[in-house]
């Protein structure tokens, strides 16, 4: 089976057997058009595109036929129509991407929103595994969120639950990106791009800091320049990366009041930071959060890291087509 992460700026697919084993892996930007995230007619047809011709790329390469393609997207999906209805960093609007995948392809394709199959996938073989209740953020270009109740996935009256990265944490706060209208998300606050927002804020104000020097010499200020500082002991990185987990921790607290978890899992690429993000969110959680609820709670590192969504694409798919788990390459 073929599974896809269609993230923000970049597409991972990866040919996997009924053990989730990873045969075959390839990686592709997403082409972003002139309509930016608002989701014109033509984005859609070429992210269409990019997404069959990488597929058709894994299905060359995978070792035997492939049965089924799961896809997980970052969007508000339609269960009833099966159809994208908005993407709030991606140009996909009333998009009928299953249908047209399957069309195209002549697969079984199954659909689910990018969080919710990164959370199948670490609650079946990563750090959610055993838990019968969990959250988990990926924490990326924007923050997607998914949540396990009693054991499956909970997706809410019209399929839209779990975006937990559009929960205010500031009333006051900055315009969230893309299609979101509102202000002061979590994910306007302590996503990928806010850490590169900070971060070039601080380069700017800090000539003499490491980040003040990436910049002078001509290099981009990305959530992953900031990690590899942090990681080789700049301490202005370290403090920005702080500053966003600072920022989750408020978050996470009032997740853990609202669901009481097992566990909270974070993923996406800006885990790459680990404790340096990790261990201020989880101190200032346990400070806010209500004694009862914060108790118990662990926040893990996804252990199948930025491969999660990918993994969980192909196990919807493993598990939407009925095919049997741990038989041979599927």
């Amino acid at each position: 089976m073929i599974g896809v992460d269609l993230g923000g700026t970049k597409l991972l697919g990866g040919v996997l057997d009924s053990s989730l084993g990873v045969h075959v892996r390839l990686q592709r930007d997403v082409p972003l058009g002139a309509d930016g995230a608002r989701g014109g007619r033509e984005d859609g047809e070429r992210v269409i595109s990019t997404l069959v011709a990488l597929i058709e790329e894994l299905r060359a390469a995978s070792p035997a036929p492939v049965r089924a393609l799961g896809i997980g997207v970052p969007c508000l999906l339609d269960p009833a129509r099966e159809v994208i209805e908005m993407a709030v960093n991606l140009p996909l609007r009333d998009l009928p991407l299953r249908a047209r995948c399957a069309e195209l392809l002549g697969l079984p394709t199954y659909l689910d929103n990018d969080a919710n199959a990164a959370l199948l996938a670490e609650s079946r073989a990563g750090a959610a595994r055993g838990a019968g209740d969990a959250l988990m953020l990926t924490i990326g270009t924007g923050i997607g969120g998914a949540i396990l109740c009693g054991g499956s996935i909970y997706r809410g009256a019209g399929g839209g639950a779990g975006e937990l990265g559009h929960m205010v944490i500031d009333e006051d706060g900055p315009p969230c990106q893309g299609n979101c209208p509102n202000h002061g998300c979590l994910e306007s606050l302590a996503s990928g791009s806010a850490l590169a927002r900070e971060a070039l804020r601080l380069a700017r104000s800090t000539p003499d800091c490491g980040l003040g020097r990436a910049l002078a010499a001509g290099r981009k200020i990305t959530g992953p320049l900031v990690t590899e500082l942090a990681h080789d002991g700049d301490q202005a990185a370290r403090d920005v990366i702080a500053l966003i987990g600072t920022r989750l921790g408020v978050g996470l607290a009032s997740l853990v009041n609202i669901f009481n978890p097992d566990v909270v899992v974070i993923g996406g690429g800006v885990i790459a930071a680990g404790e340096y993000l990790l261990a201020p969110a989880r101190s200032v959680m346990r400070g806010r959060a209500l004694a009862p609820a914060v108790g118990r709670v662990k926040v893990l590192r996804a252990e199948l890291g930025a491969e999660s969504g990918m993994i969980g694409a192909a196990l919807l798919a493993l598990v939407e087509s009925g095919m049997a788990v741990g038989a041979e390459l599927q």
